[in-house]
């Protein structure tokens, strides 16, 4: 068999660390209309592992390699919310090492599947505990390195080869791309690295050059910079991947960072769907949080501007989450113009009305209130609608008389619910709704009848 030999001409990488940046920049058209600037994306999806981390995950474990604390056949440990994880994984398939991943339990399940894919081994941990806990990522992580023999913690958090691998690949490389035009640079801020490095970078060739991080609500990033308070009261859970934190890394230099905008879980959401379906960026939620605190920034911009903003990962990674309507909806994030209370039926009308006849005891209430997990049944007798019970009205009086659990539900039922046609407004239906009366009933023809509650219109309005 002969062996293939390459020619010095071939474009052939020896392997797949070596095809790690060079990303492409891509103009924004469609969302950056209103703004007067020329708005461009630093697409990271095309490095191999689909994220910006690809490029200090191999840093970080080439850097330890150089200071012997990465040992061969050694295991690498690290806290990731998903994308450092893939990166070095790749790293370790391609040098020999074994991967412990540890993981928040709020990460997207393709994250983790992604990461098992590459033979990761995968722990996941709670989100809504402190830092210092036990339970928590970062503390585990900790504990893992200590017990494991041959083993390594990245801390991508406080490791320093984090921001320096942006600084010697990513500000360079936009420099470039930009010749030197860039006035704005644009970012998701999690660890730190990515705006450190590149503004440290940037602001070297030209220290006009504006560094604008992008936080999110539950974040202590925006309140530390403009205070220098690390104010406990800031955190919060949220739901945006990949930026914000509850900690101050080391790898966040303030000093190179000029602005922090803070963008709320919904309009991340929102934004991500949108650079997918008018861009045709498919990129993940911190990309989202980034054009849109961009946008909210807008007034600060001029036509002579020219801003660079950072798209972080793949939005294969949250098929499950922003680009799933039910996720969406269930937050009350999916933008939908619900009209009519034919509108809101449609979001539920797959599911039967749950009814009551007027003999039938008030403990059968309850046990399907229970079953069906709802909180209002019309009351039936003759085939016809002649009373309601819901919830709290039904606690009240079992609190006042338990023994009216087995009262007959003709003997405590309030008045039936109005009866509405599919065509009736959502503002109609706020009339009708009240404290007293806490849903209405849609005919939809051939003797059909749903319900509609309070929460369904709340949640249409939210």
């Amino acid at each position: 068999m002969t062996n293939f030999v390459q020619s010095s001409f071939m474009k052939v990488y020896n392997n797949i660390l070596e095809t790690i940046g060079n990303t492409p920049l891509v103009r924004i058209n469609k969302l950056a209309k209103s703004v007067p600037a020329q708005v461009f994306a630093k697409v990271e999806t095309t490095n191999p592992g689909n994220s910006v981390k690809d490029r200090m995950a191999l840093k970080m474990i080439e850097d330890a390699e150089r200071a012997g604390i990465l040992k061969p056949g050694g295991t690498v440990i690290e806290g990731t919310s998903g994308n450092t994880g893939m990166g070095l994984a790749l790293a370790c398939i391609i040098k020999g090492y074994k991967l412990i991943c540890v993981l928040n339990d709020k990460q997207s399940k393709e994250k983790m599947d992604i990461l098992r894919a590459v033979g990761a081994e995968v722990v996941v941990c709670p989100t809504a505990v402190e830092p210092t806990d036990p339970r928590s990522y970062y503390s585990v992580s900790r504990r893992l390195a200590t017990e494991i023999p041959n083993s390594w913690y990245v801390n991508q958090y406080d490791n320093l080869s984090n921001r320096t691998a942006h600084y010697e690949q990513t500000g360079p490389e936009l420099w470039e791309q930009t010749e030197g035009k860039i006035t704005h640079f644009v970012v998701g801020v999690g660890t730190g690295g990515t705006i450190s490095g590149v503004g440290q970078y940037l602001k070297e060739k030209n220290p006009n050059i504006q560094i604008w991080g992008i936080d999110t609500y539950g974040s202590v990033f925006k309140k530390y910079k403009e205070t220098g308070i690390f104010d406990e009261n800031e955190i919060y859970p949220y739901i945006t991947e990949g930026i914000g934190e509850d900690i101050l890394p080391a790898n966040v230099d303030f000093d190179v960072i000029d602005h922090f905008e803070k963008v709320t879980d919904k309009d991340a959401a929102v934004y991500t769907r949108r650079l997918a379906r008018e861009e045709g960026i498919f990129v993940g939620n911190s990309a989202g949080a980034a054009i849109k605190g961009l946008l909210q920034m807008g007034e600060k911009l001029t036509k002579d501007d020219v801003v660079v903003v950072l798209f972080h990962d793949h939005g294969s990674r949250y098929v499950g989450k922003i680009f799933n309507d039910d996720w969406m909806r269930e937050r009350g994030f999916l933008e939908e113009e619900l009209l009519t209370a034919g509108d809101l039926v449609a979001k539920h009308g797959n599911k039967p009305l749950v009814s009551l006849y007027a003999e039938e005891l008030v403990s059968h209430a309850i046990a399907k209130m229970r079953n069906f997990d709802i909180s209002q049944i019309p009351v039936m007798k003759d085939g016809q609608f002649v009373g309601s019970i819901d919830d709290s009205h039904v606690y009240q009086l079992l609190v006042e008389d338990p023994s009216l659990r087995d009262a007959p539900i003709s003997t405590i039922m309030n008045p039936a619910f109005p009866v509405v046609q599919q065509n009736t407004s959502v503002e109609e239906l706020c009339k009708l709704i009240s404290k007293h009366v806490p849903a209405v009933l849609v005919e939809l023809g051939n003797g059909k009848f749903h319900i509609v509650s309070r929460y369904d219109v709340i949640a249409a309005m939210a």
